[in-house]
């Protein structure tokens, strides 16, 4: 019997391809083999009936500059790279996961695969989105019960790494895109500060929050992906002086959103780290929290209808229920209501980045959803958990975190500072050693068999 879960990790399968014992061809060929045993179950990625041709011959291809040996070729040489089906990739078809005509939304291949390629990786195939990434869920099941929602709207690409088809995947988030669906698919997500992947060439969902980001198996993969990705990557530094972040707990009524099953377990996280050596502090924030998620669907609804206003009008009674009624609340917007809706939003920056100071917090933690993966493939689940980070344009991480009382995964989320996306890498990496090292079963849960 063959399990739905898989693991690639992209940091020794990056290294055996730079140091040549491991060949580009042959990780082509063992991701094709991989989508082929079972995306049938898990439907990651869009169908490719020439996918195996086209990756293998991409794979014969040699490093740009010739150079042999590991010194010679680039960070990402040979690895297979799932791309979510919002961003666009020359040579691929980008549907969105809509029906409208391909050519409507095609252009020019997005700066994020220009980096990848760059970089040496290959381009495995297109993941499956919600539809335009907003809330109607495409095909894509959970790797750990395909009964249950794997998130979205990054769905396909979080199963993609969840299954071991690919070591690496791209997704975006505008709300909760990509951290839901880590927690949900048992990875690791990580959404960087807002605007340092530039996002040219991806269909917009809402501007003032699209972000690009990316999922493997661990923190140290999403690092060396950061590394290539983001704009000004300065190094994932060490802890100044071996100091451990000083974690807050964002207490009020954010944190009680989240299900009882996941606050229980982000109980028993917060006493592991204090156990640790961790200052864990509750602080007293966004006593507000109803008038936040009220300006950010305000903005968001607002910047739908605007980035679809020629498609919708052509094309209109293409799109399915949840994205219509979106893109129609947008329309109900005036420009004087999301203006003042933009004024609150940088007025919530400013008060939380100015009361984590004052607490002395270097990092955020909370549930990165409030629960397991719900058993209902109509919805994606709800992106509450990640709302007022993504609101305030912070970096952050999903780090599987345990599972719940029905196997399925739970997730932290670490949230960082505008900009210190390295510093958060860096604190992450030791945050994911003390959890792994309380919770061993999360780096090796048997999974689901076919």
């Amino acid at each position: 019997m063959m399990t739905l879960l898989g693991r690639r990790p992209l940091v020794h399968e990056a290294a055996a391809l730079r140091a040549g014992t491991d060949d580009p061809v042959a990780a082509a060929h063992r991701t094709c083999d991989r989508i082929d045993a079972v995306d049938r179950q898990v439907r990651a990625f869009v169908p490719e009936p020439g996918r195996r041709r086209r990756l293998s011959a991409a794979a014969r291809v040699p490093a740009a500059d010739g150079a042999p040996g590991p010194a010679g070729r680039p960070p990402l040489h040979g690895v297979p790279v799932g791309v979510k089906d919002i961003v666009r990739v020359d040579g691929l078809p980008t549907r969105a996961g809509s029906a409208l005509p391909p050519e409507v939304l095609g252009g020019p291949q997005a700066a994020v695969v220009d980096r990848l390629c760059a970089a040496g990786a290959l381009i495995a195939g297109k993941t499956v989105t919600a539809e335009f990434a907003v809330t109607a869920p495409g095909p894509t099941r959970n790797p750990h019960n395909p009964a249950h929602t794997p998130g979205g709207s990054s769905s396909g690409s979080a199963v993609a790494v969840a299954a071991g088809m690919v070591p690496l995947a791209i997704g975006t988030q505008t709300v909760g895109s990509m951290i839901r669906p880590a927690a949900y698919c048992g990875v690791t997500g990580f959404k960087p500060t807002y605007g340092r992947i530039p996002v040219d060439g991806v269909i917009p969902n809402a501007v003032s929050f699209d972000t690009l980001g990316c999922y493997a198996t661990d923190v140290a993969g999403v690092a060396l992906a950061a590394s290539v990705l983001l704009d000004g990557w300065r190094g994932a530094r060490p802890e100044a002086g071996g100091r451990r972040p000083v974690l807050g707990i964002p207490a009020g009524p954010y944190l009680e959103r989240a299900g009882e099953e996941a606050l229980r377990a982000f109980k028993d996280q917060r006493d592991v780290l204090r156990a640790a050596g961790y200052t864990v502090r509750e602080v007293p924030v966004m006593d507000d929290f109803e008038q936040v998620v009220a300006q950010l669907f305000t903005m968001n609804r607002y910047e739908v209808a605007r980035a679809h206003a020629d498609w919708f009008a052509r094309f209109g009674d293409r799109y399915r229920e949840q994205t219509a009624v979106a893109v129609r609340q947008g329309h109900t917007i005036k420009e004087a209501v999301y203006e003042a809706a933009r004024a609150r939003r940088a007025e919530f920056r400013e008060r939380l980045a100015a009361e984590g100071s004052a607490a002395g917090v270097d990092l955020w933690i909370a549930p990165a959803a409030t629960g397991p993966a719900p058993a209902d493939l109509t919805t994606t689940g709800t992106s509450i958990m990640c709302l007022p980070w993504s609101n305030a344009g912070l970096p952050a991480l999903s780090l599987p975190a345990g599972h719940a009382a029905n196997g399925l995964p739970l997730g932290l989320q670490v949230v960082g500072g505008f900009g210190a996306d390295e510093d958060l890498l860096a604190a992450a990496a030791g945050i994911e050693g003390v959890l792994n090292g309380a919770a061993p079963e999360v780096a090796g849960r048997p999974g689901l068999t076919v």
